[in-house]
């Protein structure tokens, strides 16, 4: 009689090399979507809460070839300064004036409309950015 082939007794030697990897490769996993989460978490509340000042331009009139009035409007805390910068663009894109306004009123929501001088006829006029001053 031929002796039959019985498999080995379930744990009796040990986990394997490839039970060792799987748990490594699981935690080290679990360890870096967790920190991937934080990054963006982080990443996210920054961009909300840094923003104190922000602004958009509402509308804009080119009133001679030297001048464009900007309808700004303003949103910020209400004890806070800000500072906007405005730029107008000819038709090629080129910058013929900039201008920086600062906001000082007690205010968190202001309209107004600023004047911008030019050195030649603006097409366009686009808001760069504002900052807490």
């Amino acid at each position: 009689m031929a002796a039959a082939s019985q498999p080995l007794p379930e744990g009796r030697y040990g986990r394997t090399a490839d039970q060792r990897a799987d748990r490594k490769l699981k935690i080290i996993g679990a360890v870096l979507g967790a920190a991937l989460i934080g990054v963006i978490g982080w990443i996210g509340y920054d961009y909300v809460s840094g923003k104190s000042v922000s602004a958009q331009v509402i509308t804009f009139k080119v009133v001679s070839d030297k001048a464009v009035d900007v309808h700004l409007e303003v949103r910020k805390d209400s004890g806070e300064t800000g500072v906007c910068t405005l730029r107008a663009l000819e038709a090629d894109g080129d910058e013929v004036g900039r201008k920086d306004v600062r906001f000082e009123q007690r205010s968190g929501r202001i309209d107004q409309v600023i004047t911008v001088q030019t050195t030649s006829r603006a097409t366009a006029v686009d808001l760069v950015g504002c900052k807490s001053a």
